[in-house]
């Protein structure tokens, strides 16, 4: 089924609403939903690929749908600016146990 160029604008704007909420989330450290908003936000994708490829805009939709884009983008540089630290300390911590853990391998518990 083909979405109409309504349901296509609506999608996107749930998806600028979802991304709205994943800063917020975001923001607060709260990592669990975060998760859970991005997957809302990746089924949206999902449709949008699978049911409005090729869908034409008229100008005015055109127009709506860039700036509807713009946010998005610009929402995901702050989510990314706030979450990239989190997961270089994440990743800092998997690579000590990591470590920790081929010392206890090769010379035993202490």
């Amino acid at each position: 089924m083909t979405m109409t160029t309504q349901q296509v604008l609506s999608t996107y704007e749930s998806m600028q609403e979802l991304t709205a909420q994943m800063l917020a989330a975001a923001s607060a450290s709260d990592w669990d939903q975060l998760a859970a908003l991005e997957r809302r936000c990746a089924a949206h994708v999902q449709t949008l690929k699978e049911q409005a490829a090729d869908l034409p805009l008229s100008g005015e939709q055109r127009v709506a749908k860039i700036q509807i884009i713009r946010q998005l983008l610009d929402d995901d540089r702050k989510i990314r600016d706030l979450t990239m630290p989190w997961m270089a300390h994440l990743s800092a911590m998997i690579g000590s146990t990591r470590s920790q853990s081929r010392l206890v391998n090769t010379y035993g518990a202490v």
